[in-house]
């Protein structure tokens, strides 16, 4: 059984956020801003279907899918791109890889005692967060 990554998440830290954000293409202003902020992130999840909605006071994002379901998601608030995502278990992993204008793109979501890790991928720059329950 897929692990449950309901709840409600806020960012303790994170490592090569700016490397990251920087292969993405992410202006110099918004890089040094967003690298300050605790964003804080709410799963829902019932059975094969998720809604993720990432709040900070520089930006909100929402995405919506299912397991298995190519979509195609607008990173609005992001980077501003649109990619086909496809997102799939992996053991206990929830992971997603993204088509689009940037190669190697996607992320991977799990959870190592009380807290959900993510590393995301961006042309080979990638970040690790570490975000406790809230």
């Amino acid at each position: 059984m897929p692990a449950d990554l309901s709840g409600t998440w806020t960012l303790l830290s994170s490592d090569n956020f700016e490397g990251y954000m920087l292969a993405l293409g992410i202006d110099f202003a918004t890089r040094k801003i967003a690298k300050l902020l605790k964003p804080q992130k709410v799963i829902e999840q019932n059975e094969d279907s998720f809604t993720i909605h990432t709040n900070s006071s520089l930006r909100n994002y929402f995405v919506k899918f299912k397991i298995g379901e190519e979509f195609e998601e607008d990173n609005k608030g992001l980077d501003n791109r649109k990619c086909k995502s496809l997102v799939i278990w992996d053991n206990d992993r929830l992971t997603c890889v993204q088509k689009g204008e940037k190669k190697n793109r996607g992320w991977t979501h799990w959870i190592e005692g009380d807290k959900l890790h993510l590393e995301t991928s961006g042309r080979a720059r990638w970040l690790t967060s570490v975000i406790p329950a809230f």
